[in-house]
């Protein structure tokens, strides 16, 4: 049951656990925050939550759109795989 007057301790690690900030995604993805900000602007990219100015990414859901940015193999010449 959800407790109005119950204190939440903001630095508990289990609170955001499987989340990770624009700046930390940025860096791991060797990309500026600007370009995660335009991407999410255009609405490409991995899916975001906003919580008041915080921007925040499920790792899970990075993951997904990772996998769904990777391209098949090209056929190589000749007919070869």
């Amino acid at each position: 049951m959800f407790q109005p007057n119950a204190k939440i301790d903001a630095t508990d690690p289990t609170l955001l656990a499987g989340w990770i900030s624009r700046k930390d995604l940025a860096e791991e993805l060797s990309l500026t925050v600007d370009t995660l900000g335009r991407w999410e602007a255009r609405r490409f990219g991995p899916p975001c939550v906003r919580a008041g100015r915080k921007v925040l990414y499920r790792r899970r859901a990075v993951q997904d759109w990772l996998a769904a940015q990777e391209m098949p193999r090209a056929k190589a010449p000749g007919g070869r795989k």
